[in-house]
């Protein structure tokens, strides 16, 4: 997620720097060619090319609506977990039939244990989103040896230590059987809650809460498991290709039909028209390309990159609020945004 209140232009250059370049050169070759060779057969009306551009920003802004949909629900389920682990946590200190079967010193021991699990399942939950699908920029350009966001994803990594620190994270917070399970299964958080179910139950059988407490706390875990189901729906359904990829062919299109309408009617102007034809067109070519990849970069909101919802950051508050109601007093620090970007 980008903190700052504006986008630098060291962002803007990482995102679109590119395609600036390329943008630059096409309008100044069509100029070059119309003025220097007198290539006037090449240019077309403005008309057309104008209807074109209204109908690539139509399409362009639907893009753009679904890509921020997708990731505003993204942040909302996330904000669903820090209000739920909070009410989960407070429960499981808050219910005690004080059941003489049960122990003061063995009740905590069991408490701790359940909150700690939960914790353990936030930061494994958050690295099973992070692992790439086919169709996000990351593995994308893996696999074209495109590396621009492999370089920037490193670069955002590097500032954030605990970035890759799943696997300590889950050595503290759970036993060393259940650390070792996690190479055993496939989901390895829907495991996690499936045994905080049974020590709940456990609970509710040894008398230490009430039936209804257990009720209770085992509508929190389908909580859990709903907003996990919901955040594993946006990461494994992309938004439907055939809206993306037509509107960036569209862009594309446009972009390279804009200097041969362009050019013509900057013309009338004389011949320093010609030459000022250049700018106005890298500039309205710019615009339609950032807006094209605002959308692109949006709709992925689990891809690991500064434009996505930023998990790590949230896992550290549930973590530093879970830890004090279990009356921790060694609590790691919030984390900080590093060069505008907190992930």
């Amino acid at each position: 997620m980008i903190t700052t209140k504006y986008v630098n232009y060291k962002q803007v250059l990482n995102l679109s720097g590119f395609h600036l370049i390329w943008i630059s050169l096409w309008c100044t070759l069509i100029a070059v060619l119309f003025h220097l060779f007198h290539w006037q057969w090449m240019t077309i009306p403005w008309v057309p090319v104008a209807l074109i551009g209204t109908a690539e920003a139509f399409l362009v802004g639907f893009k753009n609506n679904q890509a921020y949909d997708r990731l505003w629900e993204a942040r909302k389920i996330w904000g669903g977990i820090v209000n739920s682990s909070r009410s989960f946590a407070s429960m499981v200190y808050a219910f005690d039939d004080r059941n003489e079967e049960t122990s003061t010193f063995d009740l905590e021991e069991r408490r701790k244990k359940i909150v700690c699990r939960h914790i353990a399942w936030l930061y494994a939950f958050r690295e099973q989103l992070l692992v790439p699908t086919e169709w996000e920029h990351i593995r994308a350009e893996k696999d074209h040896h495109f590396n621009i966001n492999h370089k920037r994803n490193r670069l955002i990594k590097a500032g954030f230590p605990d970035y890759g620190r799943t696997p300590i994270f889950l050595n503290k917070y759970l036993s060393e059987e259940e650390a070792e399970l996690q190479s055993t299964y496939k989901n390895f958080a829907t495991y996690l809650i499936s045994q905080q179910a049974k020590d709940i139950n456990d609970l509710k059988n040894s008398k230490a809460i009430s039936d209804f407490n257990q009720v209770q706390l085992q509508t929190a875990l389908n909580e859990f498991y709903g907003f996990q189901g919901q955040a594993e729906r946006i990461k494994k359904f992309p938004s439907p290709r055939q809206f993306a990829s037509t509107a960036f062919i569209f862009n594309l299109l446009f972009i390279l039909l804009l200097p041969l309408g362009l050019v013509n009617e900057f013309e009338k102007l004389g011949d320093w028209g010609i030459w000022s034809s250049i700018p106005f067109c890298i500039t309205i070519g710019w615009i339609y390309i950032m807006m094209e990849l605002v959308g692109d970069y949006s709709e992925n909101p689990f891809a690991g990159l500064m434009f996505d919802v930023p998990m790590l950051s949230i896992c550290r508050t549930i973590e530093i609020d879970l830890l004090q109601m279990t009356g921790e007093t060694d609590l790691p620090d919030p984390i900080a945004s590093k060069n505008g970007v907190l992930v």
